[in-house]
């Protein structure tokens, strides 16, 4: 299955975002939002006055990814941000060198305050976008009302307990699918080897997608050393048990059980995390929540079937 766009989607995208974009993206908007931390580059469609959808995407990838979702939602009069996560240009790589789940939340706690969002905001995420929403579905002080999350579900429904059995009979299966994450925690080779990588997990997580242009994205958004540094470190903060104090209090909930209503959606074919962990998520999600897995597809499920996924999201949140 391919991509529908066959265009080039932007220009180079090392710099600030400026100008008219391209292609499938010409409806799209560039912003610049400056965070503590650091300056922020994101695409955005739809009125301003209308309830942010913050969508983050994952690894590896950039805002593009949700060129889809964006126009559709914004069709429907939602105001969509999605910004280039800390480390991929054009967004800066952090000052302070944190790539902790807990920063990823605290980023995107702190775009709702600067985009002007309130108690109508939605938040989507995708792989590491995912692990981001699912661990502020599970804050008291979120400031979004739904989360949408895909391919990665909440943290509880990985865990062997309850059903250990079950569990285990997954589990060889998935460490064959997670070598990359130790991978990741090579010194300097990840760096190195990044563009093959990359290539690599495309190809195995979403088996049958023509990710040409996608590809051509994150080389371009990775293609400094600190950008691709930025982009493995977010692995690399998994084995440091010490968080930046901006970000402890929003870490302390990534790997909890969700609070808030939540779509989570899996793609049956997904190479990166086993479809049948999804079996372990409907006990731990609450009232209001909808669970989906989507046949003929991959990881990158909402670039394999648009369609399908924009009507799933608008209507959860309508």
């Amino acid at each position: 299955m391919t991509d529908r766009a066959t265009p080039p989607l932007t220009g180079p995208l090392t710099g600030p975002l400026t100008g008219p974009l391209a292609g499938p993206l010409a409806g799209a908007e560039s912003l610049e939002l400056r965070l503590p931390a650091l300056t922020v580059r994101a695409l955005a469609w739809g009125p301003p006055t209308g309830p942010l959808v913050l969508a983050l995407h994952g690894f590896p990838d950039t805002a593009l990814t949700w060129r889809h979702l964006g126009p559709q939602l914004a069709e429907r009069g939602y105001r969509v941000v999605a910004p280039y996560l800390r480390g991929y240009a054009p967004t800066d790589v952090p000052r302070d060198g944190d790539y902790s789940v807990g920063a990823l939340m605290s980023d995107a706690v702190a775009l709702h305050e600067a985009l002007g969002g309130d108690e109508r905001a939605v938040l989507v995420g995708h792989d590491w976008g995912a692990l981001t929403a699912n661990g502020l579905s599970a804050h008291p002080d979120s400031p979004f009302r739904r989360i949408v999350s895909m391919a990665v579900p909440p943290i509880p429904a990985l865990s062997p307990a309850p059903g250990v059995w079950p569990w285990l009979r997954l589990a060889p299966r998935q460490l064959r699918m997670s070598w990359y994450i130790l991978f990741n925690q090579v010194p300097l080779l990840p760096e190195r080897r990044l563009d093959e990588l990359v290539r690599h997990l495309w190809a195995a997580w979403s088996p049958g997608y023509d990710a040409t242009h996608d590809l051509v994205e994150v080389r371009r958004s990775l293609a400094d050393p600190a950008n691709r540094s930025a982009a493995i470190g977010y692995y690399r903060a998994f084995r440091h048990l010490r968080v930046s104090r901006p970000y402890r209090s929003w870490h302390r909930t990534w790997d909890r059980k969700p609070r808030v209503p939540m779509l989570y959606l899996h793609g049956e074919q997904d190479g990166a995390l086993a479809v049948g962990f999804t079996g372990r998520i409907a006990p731990i999600l609450p009232e209001g929540s909808r669970l989906e897995v989507l046949g003929g597809c991959g990881h990158f499920l909402h670039l394999e079937r648009p369609d399908e996924v924009n009507r799933l999201v608008a209507d959860f949140l309508e």
